[in-house]
Order: structure tokens, then C-alpha cells, then sequence
């Protein structure tokens, strides 16, 4: 078994510096400090300003010798509110006995400071000669993931940087690390609606122009609509409903104006620029407006050479045979796949975004062994 440096070490010094999304500083300082050590030049950035900024964001890069293969580990720094409720502080990581084994407690321990921390590790077990690794980490993944992995794709394609394959430490595993890699994601778009009336009495709807049965008409139209029957890799695309309001605080007036959001996550029959077209249609014809913010587009790294590498390497450490998904939300994946193929892989994600979030020490270690051994088999060596 490969000797692994002590990843619930560097994982605790990252946990320890408050992260909450937008990131920046103090725990860009301490990846920083892990990194050049092992040979790496790193490259540190602002990007945007408030609301959604400023966002710091990290490219790190060991060359190998020239020609060489490039792959790159990529997540991110930032974390949700750690919230209330928690049994020890969600930035004081905390290791405790457990029946399964000791478990590493702190707010980022799965999503995703742990994996970073793997990859840091499993970046100090593969000779520099090997090829070229970077690290693509931003302190935007949380958030409007407006100024992060899209700021630093510019950066590097402006530095000349092609990775031939990145891996992406999102926790795609569920019940056991290992059991689930993901190899794309359905795309994310949504959709305000707007449908103008005219507002007057009650006793006297002729003289106004109730805009709500004309949004009502609408959302039905929309809810009833089929978009696909899934395919070969991708479930169903889905629209769903998420918000409606009239603001009407008076029993006696029709209002002159409804509202509504609609949210859809999509496979690859589609676009998003598809979808707010069609949606748009049908808005009209109830007299109604609709604006699309598309979040990212449908993308799949089909099986092949990667997915096998990386089963392969999962397999030799746990003995499980992983399922190959694209469920779930979004990620920077959908941005990533701009550069080169891409493929999520990290711990198990049952805790994440919950107070106590906690991973397993032994699944720390076992992860770098993977990461290990994806590097070694991605540049060659």
C-alpha cells in the first residue's frame, strides 16, 4: 500500500480558516503554503467586486518536462454558512472516535476541503518528471459562481495552460467512497415570469384585467409539459415551479400584476437557450413575459480511456466497481469542460452542507491513494 502524507493535517489547517463563500485570503494563504513546497508556482487573483466579490482565486502549476502530459486537480475553498447547532465549532476541526473509525468534524471537511487536501497529498507521491499538475482552486463555487472557475479558465487560457484531463474532488460518493463517479451534469436554467394586468375592484371585474388566471393558465401549460424521456446517460430533464407571487395585500382588488419562477434542469436533447426559447413561446401566448438565466449547459466526458483510469484506480483501493452518473446538481464541472474532459470524483457526500459535517480519516487516505494513482496513470508514469 502506498505511504500517504497525513491528510487529516493538511485538511484541519484548511477547515480552520472561515471560509463562507465569497473566499478569499487566509485559507489561500495556507493551500499556498502546502503547495510550493512540493514544487509548484502559484498564482494568486481577485476577481469581481460586492455583491458577488471579491473572489479569490489559485492556479498552481509543476511542470513536468516538456511535451509532457497536463492534468489538473480542480475544486474549491469556499463553504455555505456553517448555520447553527453545531456540537463543537463548525471551524474548530475536531477529531472524534466513531464505530466506523475517527472522523474528522468541521464545515468544508467533505465539500470540499477534504479532497483538496488529498490532492495535495497525492500530488507530494508523484515524481515532478512525471508530467505537468496544476491545481485549479476558487473561493466561488458556493455562490453566483460568477467570478471564480470562469475567471480562472481566462486566466490560464491566457497563460497558454491545456490540460489534457482535469479531476474535479466534488463528493460525488454516496453511501461508500468510491461507489459513484461522475462523469457530467445536467444543465441548470431559470426562468422569471411576468404576466401585466390591470388592477380595479372586485364588484367590477369588467373595468380590469385580472392577470392571475392568465399565469395560472401558463405555469399549468408549463407543468404538463413532457421536455424528454431521459437518455442512455442522462434522467428526464424536469421543470418545476418555484415561486409565485402576486403581492396583493387587499381582499378587494385585482391586481395588477403576477409573478412566478420556473426552474429546469436539463439533459443534453437540450439547451438552455432551447428551453427559454420554448418557454418564452408559450409565455406569450398567455400574454406574459419570461427571462432566462442559464447556469450551465448540459455536458457528458463519455466512458472511455478516463472513466476507465479512474474506476480502475477506485477499484484497486476499495474493491467496488463505480457507477458512472450524472445526477445531482450542478458544478464547476460545466464550466471546466471547456478546457479538457472532466471527471468528478470525491467523498462520500451524505454530511455535506449539514451542521457536523465529518469525513472518515480512513477515506481521507484512501482518497490521496486514488488521486495517486489517477495522476501516475493520466501523465504516463
Amino acid at each position: 500500500m502506498i505511504a500517504v502524507p497525513p491528510v487529516a493535517d493538511l485538511a484541519e489547517v484548511l477547515i480552520a480558516c472561515p471560509s463562507v463563500t465569497p473566499a478569499t485570503g487566509l485559507v489561500f494563504d495556507c493551500l499556498e503554503a502546502q503547495l510550493r513546497p512540493l514544487g509548484f508556482a502559484v498564482h494568486r487573483f481577485l476577481a469581481g467586486e460586492a455583491p458577488d466579490g471579491p473572489v479569490e482565486n489559485l492556479f498552481a502549476v509543476r511542470r513536468g518536462p516538456s511535451g509532457s502530459r497536463h492534468l489538473a486537480f480542480a475544486g474549491h475553498l469556499d463553504v455555505v454558512p456553517p448555520g447553527e447547532g453545531w456540537t463543537s465549532g463548525p471551524f474548530l476541526p475536531e477529531r472524534r472516535p466513531s464505530p466506523g473509525g475517527e472522523l474528522l468534524f468541521g464545515r468544508g471537511s467533505v465539500d470540499m476541503k477534504g479532497a483538496i487536501a488529498a490532492m495535495v497529498a497525492a500530488a507530494a507521491l508523484v515524481p515532478a518528471d512525471a508530467g505537468t499538475i496544476s491545481f485549479i482552486i476558487t473561493g466561488d463555487e458556493e455562490g453566483p459562481a460568477t467570478h471564480g472557475t470562469l475567471a480562472l479558465i481566462d486566466h490560464m487560457r491566457a497563460a497558454g495552460e491545456q490540460p489534457d484531463l482535469c479531476l474535479v474532488g466534488e463528493p460525488t460518493s454516496v453511501a461508500r467512497l468510491g461507489d459513484t463517479v461522475k462523469i457530467g451534469r445536467r444543465g441548470s436554467v431559470n426562468i422569471w415570469l411576468e404576466v401585466e394586468g390591470r388592477e380595479g375592484h372586485v364588484a367590477y371585474p369588467h373595468l380590469a384585467d385580472n392577470p392571475v388566471p392568465r399565469l395560472v393558465a401558463l405555469l399549468a401549460e408549463l407543468d404538463a409539459l413532457v421536455l424528454d424521456e431521459g437518455t442512455d446517460w442522462f434522467q428526464a430533464s424536469n421543470l418545476e415551479i418555484t415561486d409565485i407571487a402576486v403581492g396583493n395585500p387587499a381582499t378587494n382588488v385585482i391586481p395588477p400584476k403576477a409573478t412566478a419562477r420556473i426552474s429546469i434542469r436539463f439533459n443534453d436533447c437540450h439547451s438552455g437557450e432551447s428551453l427559454a426559447g420554448q418557454v418564452a413561446a408559450i409565455a406569450a401566448r398567455h400574454g406574459a413575459t419570461a427571462r432566462a438565466v442559464i447556469s450551465g449547459e448540459a455536458f457528458l466526458t463519455r466512458p472511455g480511456a478516463f472513466s476507465d483510469m479512474v474506476a480502475a484506480a477506485i477499484h484497486a483501493e476499495t474493491g467496488l466497481e463505480p457507477e458512472l452518473s450524472t445526477s445531482g446538481g450542478t458544478s464547476d464541472a460545466r464550466f471546466l469542460k471547456n478546457l479538457c474532459p472532466v471527471i468528478e470524483f470525491g467523498l462520500c457526500n451524505a454530511t455535506m452542507h449539514k451542521r457536523d459535517e465529518a469525513v472518515a480519516l480512513a477515506d481521507l487516505q484512501t482518497l490521496a491513494r486514488i488521486y495517486a494513482a489517477i495522476a501516475h496513470n493520466a501523465l504516463g508514469d
